[in-house]
């Protein structure tokens, strides 16, 4: 009999293994939950951080801030939506600052030059911070540079900023468009608002500062320069550029190549 239990508690202990679902229920269980935890909400799956964040919202923390469009639009994606957040993201960047550090006084920095491949266009500009300490960081120069470039790629500058167009060329602008063909038959009233409209686009097509940044489209040349400005701490200022292309402003004389030849023969 003895050897009769021990036979049946043998194969008890053969069968114990097998007689244990509710392990194998709960890893199932414990697996499922593993799964499914990330279909709850992430942050990166809320609305506004999915690209929902409105141009509203974008330029009301531009004009707190003075940061580039892109930066902001950013910002309010990665605090979901949160203006304070928003600006608090901006300022551990170092860009929320640039626009606060606008009023003061740079009378550092250095003037840059840049020479396009096979020397027919070149630039000289003069940018503006406030120490020789900072003048002398990579940083600015290379946003010197880069500014250089961009005026020898963009021919039609001819201002640093819109303020410093002379009130001759608006004026001059004004009278062309009010001028053109297409306003003949509109209310004078429609005619003052599409002119302005008109005026206001090319002025900004004559101003370095509201070109869009050769090497990023997104943002301005003036967008640029208040992100270094934030991040190195000082106010930048780009103060004048002079731009000069091989030739210009040369009378050249055109010569008669038959008449040349014609001349040389003594014919």
């Amino acid at each position: 009999m003895a050897k009769k239990k021990a036979s049946k508690g043998g194969k008890a202990a053969k069968t114990a293994p097998k007689a244990k679902p509710e392990e194998n229920t709960a890893k199932a269980t414990a697996s499922a939950a593993t799964e499914a935890a990330p279909k709850t909400t992430p942050k990166s799956e809320s609305p506004k951080a999915a690209g929902k964040i409105s141009a509203a919202s974008v330029k009301a923390l531009r004009e707190k801030t003075g940061a580039g469009m892109m930066d902001c639009k950013k910002a309010l994606a990665e605090s979901d939506g949160d203006m304070e957040k928003a600006v608090e993201w901006l300022r551990q960047k170092g860009i929320a600052s640039a626009s606060k550090k606008s009023g003061r006084i740079a009378a550092e920095g250095l003037v840059g030059s840049y020479i396009h491949t096979g020397g027919r266009v070149g630039v000289l500009v003069e940018v503006n911070c406030e120490t020789d300490f900072v003048a002398r960081g990579d940083a600015f120069q290379e946003l010197v540079r880069n500014v250089a470039m961009q005026i020898a790629a963009c021919p039609n500058v001819e201002y640093v900023k819109v303020d410093d167009i002379p009130t001759e060329f608006v004026e001059k602008e004004k009278s062309i468009e009010m001028g053109r063909d297409d306003l003949g038959n509109k209310p004078e009233n429609i005619r003052e608002k599409i002119v302005e409209g008109r005026i206001q686009k090319r002025l900004k097509e004559v101003s370095l500062l509201d070109q869009p940044y050769i090497k990023d489209q997104s943002i301005t040349v003036d967008e640029l320069v208040k992100q270094v400005s934030g991040q190195i701490g000082e106010n930048i200022r780009v103060r004048r550029f002079s731009r000069f292309v091989l030739g210009e402003g040369i009378e050249k004389k055109e010569e008669d190549f038959a008449a040349e030849v014609a001349a040389a023969t003594g014919k």
